[in-house]
């Protein structure tokens, strides 16, 4: 049963919101467990949070919004309000704060969860837009994921001793090897966005038409391959593949590859998880930034998709002239759609999950890398912040760029194919990748990675 079928039977719904709100649970109690107090109390980065804060923060806004909101009931903990708001105190700033102790904010986490739970069991779903299809626990479930993903990524720029384990990704058989390099997207309208997904954030709504010309896009994402040609071509330092500011970035910085990845005795490395190992060749490169992704797709000749060129790849069926909830179809995500949920905790390699090809072609479009995309952040024609303005209006305008598609490290409630994610376009922590694209009329480039 998906989401938008459950929407129609209340005890389908509350069967969801359990679920979402479970799993969610169970891999933020992973990520928080695998680790000894001194790590959980850390700050491995000045991006990132201690992974406490993000422990305690989770519970503060599920209290908030289902506590507090729904149910109506008074603050549990209101002194602590102001030390987990996310907009108050930067993430550099957060050490330094009067933070729960890892004992004390599971403690908190377990009382919310418990009220949450009785909530959830007594509350008519519908009458209130918060209530209606169950939307703030999918809501509360999503931010939940969201911060599993970015406590990951702490995971990820954390030192020592591995602490996650997970199985490989399975076996891309023949990969993209015998794969068209791009797909052609025809001309004509589709519909982005959506009115009717029911745990649909904000600024996936409302469904418009849109008229895109013909284009082609990558087959699969641009692989740890095809950006070491990059890199081997001097893409690096070569000032004309990038933006101005991109430039400056990588020279005040010494970027000279992706994030994590070193060069040693003639080989390329990389950090992954506590791991250290060569670059897989036929893996979807990772921890890149826009600006990187961008001066790649310069170089190949090509430029990254546009928001509604990746949205129209994914979703529009030339057969039917819909727009689907998923490349595959309607159905929700399984294990032989999508490389999502920290099943894996790497990118599988390209042209793997069949199963999850759109109606056009185009694989791995959900899943497995974040895929910058050339466009900014804006609102959809008829847009209406809820329930909140931070959640999306406060970000929007040219500061940020759109990702689309979801990585490995995103679970199924959090991904769709209308779901936007964005980011400033110099972060390369995050689990980004690409995919290009070029205009109909523009010659493709004769070899892999030539101009």
């Amino acid at each position: 049963m998906n989401g938008q079928t459950a929407a129609a039977d209340p005890e389908a719904l509350r069967r969801r919101a359990l679920e979402a709100l479970t799993t969610a649970r169970a891999r933020t109690s992973l990520l928080t467990e695998c680790v000894d107090e001194r790590d959980l109390t850390a700050q491995h980065s000045p991006l990132m949070s201690p992974l406490v804060w993000d422990l305690a923060h989770i519970s503060n806004q599920e209290e908030q919004w289902l506590v507090r909101a729904v149910a109506g009931a008074p603050a549990i903990r209101p002194e602590i309000d102001s030390i987990y708001d996310a907009f108050e105190h930067p993430r550099a700033a957060r050490p330094t704060l009067p933070l729960l102790a890892p004992a004390e904010a599971r403690s908190y986490a377990l009382d919310v969860r418990g009220r949450v739970l009785d909530v959830l069991e007594r509350t008519p779903l519908e009458g209130r837009p918060l209530l209606d299809a169950a939307f703030a626990f999918g809501m509360v479930a999503q931010h939940e994921q969201q911060h599993d993903e970015t406590m990951l990524i702490t995971h990820q720029l954390r030192r020592g001793a591995p602490a996650l384990t997970a199985p490989e990704p399975p076996s891309g058989g023949a990969g993209a090897a015998g794969l068209p390099a791009e797909v052609r997207v025809p001309a004509g309208p589709f519909t982005m966005g959506t009115s009717t997904e029911p745990w649909a954030l904000d600024n996936e709504r409302p469904a418009h038409v849109r008229v895109v010309p013909e284009f082609f896009i990558d087959t699969v994402p641009v692989t740890n391959g095809a950006y070491l040609e990059f890199i081997e071509d001097g893409g690096y330092t070569e000032q004309r593949w990038w933006a101005p500011e991109g430039w400056a970035q990588i020279r005040e910085h010494s970027i000279a590859a992706p994030l994590f990845w070193r060069r040693e005795g003639g080989q390329w490395l990389r950090r992954r998880f506590g791991v250290g190992e060569p670059v897989p060749a036929d893996e979807p490169v990772l921890h890149v930034s826009w600006y990187e992704a961008d001066a790649y797709a310069r170089w190949a000749g090509r430029r990254l998709p546009t928001e509604e060129e990746w949205e129209k790849a994914a979703r529009h069926d030339p057969a039917t002239g819909r727009s689907l909830r998923y490349p595959w179809g309607d159905a929700d995500p399984g294990p032989d759609h999508a490389n999502l949920g920290q099943r894996h905790l790497r990118p599988a390699a390209a042209g793997s999950y069949p199963a999850g090809r759109s109606p056009l072609g185009v694989r791995q479009l959900i899943g497995d890398v974040w895929e910058w995309t050339s466009s900014d952040f804006l609102p959809y024609p008829g847009f209406a912040a809820f329930p909140y303005r931070e959640y999306s209006e406060v970000f929007f305008g040219p500061g940020h760029k759109v990702l689309r598609g979801g990585s490995f490290a995103v679970d199924a409630v959090a991904c769709r194919g209308t779901f936007r994610n964005w980011d400033l376009p110099v972060r390369r922590q995050i689990f980004s990748g690409f995919r290009t694209a070029r205009d109909a009329d523009a010659a493709a480039p004769g070899a892999p990675g030539g101009r």
